[in-house]
């Protein structure tokens, strides 16, 4: 077949499959990084205007781009409307950033771990993928700045606020420090931030992106963590010198991003209502991430170690006795549990065993304590046949 020499590196996405092998109802399952649905707010479409059904702008709607640029405004990122490209979830922004940046042999650095979906599709455009090890409050800046002494990446991939695994949020430190040396090395930056709504604690802190002083950077976010993920409207906001490649890179694409899509955002972005609802959300969050914290020390403490998340959708756990947690998907699913495995998330997974990413949004709390019981079995399991 006449294929391009790059499905050559085309992976499926070990999410997708997992998510599709527990579809069964009987499956418990902490593996998706899935909104909980009594939480997905009712919307109305009666009051949308016919002409939404035409095609649209490359950009966006001209009210929400508006309404964006003022939301990152007020979190300090220094911006205009003509920044903002509204794109079709967020996904599309690292696919734009890829096509963008990426040739077969580019260097990029990314976190270690880092998140799934973005992972695939560097390595699918070719990159060589750069770690940097992640600490509690975020990377290990001496080695970050190591790597960079001694690679010229195109790029940095930052997912600063409640980092997808690990759920590790930057201290104002580090931020400061992450800012100021892709400033001394003049390193791009793509910060991720779907998270960023999703606190429990209050704590906040101005994007990275908003603290560079002359590196170039695209900032990136979403509504499907807070409102419905099938709208599928996500956006980027980009510094000037890169915004006008990646229109250019998004029309070639797929023109525009859906505008019915589009006028259901703006019917909650900056209102009163939007408000409300991002409060009960967390508060429900809270609520399911501290059964979930009771629920882990009672059937993981003893094999496991884990920080509670301030913030997010998921626990990172990591094996006091590693193994490749990639092996324990068969006995889980047998067990009518799911999860996702670590591995996956770092670039060389063989090299990284040990880890679990558990969601602790989307499971019922009644099924919660008996799912968590089943896969510790499975983990023990595991370990007493690997001590043998």
């Amino acid at each position: 077949m006449a294929f391009s020499e790059r499905v050559s590196r085309l992976k499926s996405s070990l999410i997708r499959e997992i998510l599709a092998a527990a579809q069964r109802p009987e499956v418990m399952s902490f593996a998706g990084g899935l909104p909980a649905e009594a939480m997905l707010p009712k919307v109305e479409w009666a009051a949308m205007p016919l002409s939404i059904g035409q095609y649209g702008m490359s950009e966006g709607e001209p009210a929400l781009r508006e309404a964006l640029a003022a939301q990152a405004r007020s979190l300090g990122l220094a911006c205009e409307a003509s920044q903002v490209l509204v794109v079709s979830g967020s996904q599309q922004t690292l696919d734009l950033a890829a096509k963008l940046h990426i040739d077969v042999g580019t260097e990029v650095m990314l976190e270690a771990p880092t998140y799934l979906a973005a992972l695939q599709i560097f390595q699918l455009f070719g990159a060589d993928c750069i770690t940097v090890p992640l600490e509690a409050d975020g990377p290990d800046l001496k080695q970050l700045r190591a790597r960079l002494e001694r690679h010229r990446p195109a790029f940095i991939y930052l997912i600063p606020t409640f980092q997808n695994p690990s759920a590790v949020r930057y201290s104002e430190a580090k931020r400061d420090a992450v800012a100021a040396l892709l400033d001394e090395f003049g390193v791009t930056l793509i910060e991720d931030e779907p998270y960023r709504e999703l606190t429990f604690d209050g704590g906040s802190a101005t994007p990275i992106a908003s603290r560079l002083k002359k590196a170039s950077w695209i900032y990136t976010g979403t509504v499907s963590k807070t409102l419905l993920p099938g709208l599928r409207v996500g956006y980027l906001i980009a510094s000037a010198d890169l915004f006008p490649h990646l229109l250019r890179l998004k029309q070639s694409a797929d023109l525009h991003t859906n505008r019915i899509g589009q006028w259901q955002a703006l019917q909650w972005i900056g209102t009163e209502q939007y408000r409300l609802h991002l409060s009960e959300l967390r508060d429900f969050y809270r609520d399911r991430r501290d059964r979930f914290q009771a629920a882990l020390q009672k059937h993981f403490s003893e094999i496991a170690d884990w920080n509670v998340p301030q913030g997010g959708l998921f626990f990172w756990l990591t094996l006091k006795q590693p193994l490749d947690t990639r092996t324990l998907l068969a006995a889980a699913l047998a067990a009518d549990v799911a999860f996702m495995p670590g591995e996956p998330f770092f670039p060389e997974p063989d090299k990284h065993p040990g880890h679990l990413r558990l969601n602790f949004s989307h499971i019922d709390p009644a099924r919660l304590d008996e799912g968590l019981k089943r896969l510790a079995g499975v983990v023990r399991g595991a370990l007493a046949v690997k001590a043998a």
